[in-house]
């Protein structure tokens, strides 16, 4: 854990933040950059059939799917299992985690989309545990059971490291969409700075989502991207894809 001791941590005035919030900040900017080997730069969530089946043409169109995709999808989706896993492991609750994990690794809705959730939440779980290691994550780890896909490995990780859940979350839907994003400027293909228009763009939309995830509750689970799935199902049968998912 971030806290080792009851003392008020010491803010450093140069910085504005005390040493808890910089080891946050240090530890989320590492984790969810696309410098950190989950290999997310391997999958595009079905992008790649969107753009091979026209939905997908320019700028706008990609920032339009980004979007439904974010706050109606699997972006929404993913960080409500995001909020549940951390709150759950935080609170030791071994059974809700369990819950949890295993609702989140039925909830997609293909196999290509399986194997990206679990394969990025695999590796996360096994690089913060070498490099990043903390009391009491293995034991939120094994209290998973079998796999642990991406959004719920990020909440536990963020829980053990007493990360604060709303940057956490914050910080995981910016790496989504980054991603996204990245996909769909090799595919189209886009430019550097339209590829920096769609993800400013996206900024309230991440904000949005972020803000509806914290307030939901499992029972707000959903998905009204029928198209994007469809996507997804569909890419595993594309003749030509340089994408896994």
């Amino acid at each position: 854990m971030l806290m080792t001791t009851s003392e008020p941590a010491q803010v450093d005035a140069s910085s504005g933040m005390n040493a808890d919030e910089a080891a946050a900040l240090y530890r989320l900017m590492t984790w969810l950059s696309p410098s950190f080997p989950v290999g997310a730069f391997s999958y595009s969530s079905g992008i790649e059939w969107a753009v091979e089946g026209g939905d997908i043409t320019d700028a706008a169109s990609l920032r339009d799917w980004l979007a439904a995709m974010l706050s109606e999808g699997s972006g929404f989706c993913d960080a409500v299992f995001l909020a549940q896993a951390y709150r759950a492991a935080a609170a030791q609750d071994d059974a809700a985690l369990r819950e949890i994990a295993e609702l989140a690794a039925a909830f997609v809705p293909s196999r290509e989309r399986q194997l990206e959730t679990a394969t990025q939440g695999r590796a996360f779980i096994d690089i913060v545990r070498s490099a990043w290691a903390c009391d009491g994550l293995d034991n939120m780890v094994a209290a998973c059971g079998g796999g642990t896909v991406y959004p719920v490995a990020v909440g536990v990780v963020s829980a053990a490291h007493a990360v604060p859940l709303a940057p956490a979350m914050h910080a995981f839907l910016h790496a989504v969409v980054s991603n996204w994003i990245s996909a769909g400027a090799r595919l189209v293909p886009l430019g550097q700075t339209d590829s920096q228009r769609i993800l400013a763009g996206l900024e309230a939309d991440v904000a949005a989502t972020t803000g509806r995830a914290l307030t939901s509750s499992l029972d707000d689970l959903g998905s009204a991207t029928f198209r994007a799935d469809l996507a997804s199902l569909r890419h595993e049968t594309q003749y030509t894809r340089l994408f896994r998912s």
